[in-house]
């Protein structure tokens, strides 16, 4: 049984019907409804995701919450182990640092790598929240069944940082979401649970698309899917706790493709602005 937080668009919407492809029962869960509001006025909705799910081949449920608040994270974790029983693969793709993003400028009016002392703290307080805090309050949530069971996999969406990416604010809430992983995988590796961090390269998500970037952007979201799921069915996965997991490594390591039958090599940052 596995859980995908973010999942209304973009790594999480691909990361579910991946899953769906693998057969697995996947219930998705965002703040974009079609009943409810829609974050940064996107068209999608989690609802999309899970009728995706169902044409995959898996089996898709949906749950609206705003993963920044801790007491609806905890309520959808508790109605997920009662209708399902357990929780799996818990994966968080939560990220809310590009909203308002066109391409050009952030609504605080920055352009990608404007200088840190030249901009507020808001945009930092708010990729922060929608980043490496909403992937804790996630990991809080799960850690306890997947400790009683001796078993599962926690990942956190997020991107390389070998290198500095270009942007300050990108860069920590990135380094963050990175240095979380490692540290729970400390602590969840003793009770059988294994916890990482997924580092796609540019894909072409519904907003890099509309940006104009989409040629920029070598890769789909189902290619980060692939690899989730490919972690997910390793019964040696343990072995990756704690790190920076590529998705172009594991491609070459698993022997999966992109959509399109391609596979793109791991992408190197040059400075542009990743979403």
């Amino acid at each position: 049984m596995c859980l995908v937080a973010g999942a209304s668009r973009g790594v999480g919407r691909g990361i579910a019907r991946a899953l769906g492809e693998a057969g697995a029962t996947v219930v998705v869960t965002a703040r974009s409804s079609e009943t409810g509001a829609r974050t940064d006025q996107r068209s999608e909705a989690l609802e999309d995701t899970a009728r995706e799910v169902d044409l995959a081949g898996g089996r898709g449920h949906h749950y609206l919450c705003d993963h920044t608040r801790e007491g609806e994270v905890d309520a959808m974790v508790r109605w997920v182990l009662r209708r399902f029983g357990r929780i799996d693969v818990a994966v968080s793709s939560v990220w809310g640092g590009n909203e308002g993003y066109d391409g050009v400028r952030y609504p605080d009016g920055a352009a990608w790598g404007t200088a840190f002392w030249r901009r507020g703290l808001a945009p930092l307080r708010h990729g922060m929240e929608t980043g490496p805090l909403a992937g804790l309050l996630l990991a809080r949530a799960v850690a306890p069944a997947m400790v009683s069971a001796r078993g599962g996999l926690l990942a956190l969406v997020s991107f390389g940082t070998e290198a500095y990416l270009g942007d300050l604010f990108y860069d920590l809430a990135k380094s963050a979401t990175n240095r979380l992983a490692l540290a729970m995988a400390e602590e969840l590796k003793p009770h059988g649970v294994t916890a990482l961090a997924l580092a796609p390269g540019l894909v072409r998500t519904e907003r890099v698309v509309e940006a104009g970037m989409g040629g920029e952007a070598g890769e789909s979201p189902l290619y980060a899917g692939r690899a989730l799921a490919a972690l997910a069915g390793d019964p040696a996965v343990a072995e990756r706790a704690g790190q920076v997991v590529h998705v172009a490594d594991l491609a070459a390591a698993y022997g999966f493709t992109d959509e399109d039958g391609s596979r793109p090599e791991r992408y190197r940052p040059d400075g542009a602005p990743p979403q």
